[in-house]
């Protein structure tokens, strides 16, 4: 049987998060996430953590990590 949940709000997510649920979140490929995973999140990695082989996200971390991105966005650039 196919899951055809699509995760596209807030309240839509569960709150411990997969790549899966955060690539139809954000409408990036799922190799993408992996990739933001290994990314220290200083330097713009979404925050995760392991079960085994798994990797995890705390949606209240990802919702932060999206606020952040936002921020830094907003911000003007102090390159000038």
């Amino acid at each position: 049987m196919e899951n055809n949940n699509k995760f596209t709000t807030w309240n839509s997510l569960p709150d411990t998060l997969t790549a899966n649920h955060i690539s139809q979140f954000l409408g990036i490929s799922r190799r993408r996430v992996y990739e933001l995973f290994q990314i220290h999140v200083k330097h713009g990695g979404i925050p995760n953590y392991e079960i085994g082989a798994s990797k995890r996200v705390d949606k209240d971390d990802f919702k932060t990590w999206i606020s952040d991105r936002k921020q830094m966005k907003s911000t003007p650039s102090q390159a000038n």
